[in-house]
């Protein structure tokens, strides 16, 4: 007869209280080691800090101290990037060619979309 599977207790993350202008000042801290909003989030929830308790939006707090960089573009840079870097050690990768090309084109319609051309 199997085994039943047990479940591994969660851990539960004491909450933390801050001020507004402490939950600024720690959103603005890890912004300036380039994570961006939805990860600052992450980081947040796994330290206790919540930010519905603030009532204030990651990315609000960011656009206000012109910090904000948008994820989908972030992301998209980033991925090109390794691709470029693969392609340059691989030059026989006809696939990564077409990859390189392909995220271009995606980068480049971020950016129309976005106004930062």
């Amino acid at each position: 007869m199997p085994k039943a599977k047990t479940k591994k207790p969660e851990k539960k993350s004491k909450k933390v209280k801050l001020s507004t202008a402490e939950f600024t000042n720690r959103v603005l801290e890890l912004a300036k080691t380039g994570l961006t909003s939805e990860k600052i989030g992450e980081k947040l929830r796994q330290e206790g800090i919540h930010p519905k308790e603030h009532n204030q939006k990651i990315s609000k707090i960011l656009k206000a101290k012109d910090a904000y960089e948008n994820p989908d573009l972030k992301n998209v840079e980033a991925k090109l990037k390794r691709v470029k870097e693969h392609y340059e050690k691989n030059k026989q990768d006809k696939r990564a060619k077409r990859e390189k090309d392909r995220i271009f084109s995606q980068v480049r319609k971020l950016k129309m979309y976005f106004k930062k051309l």
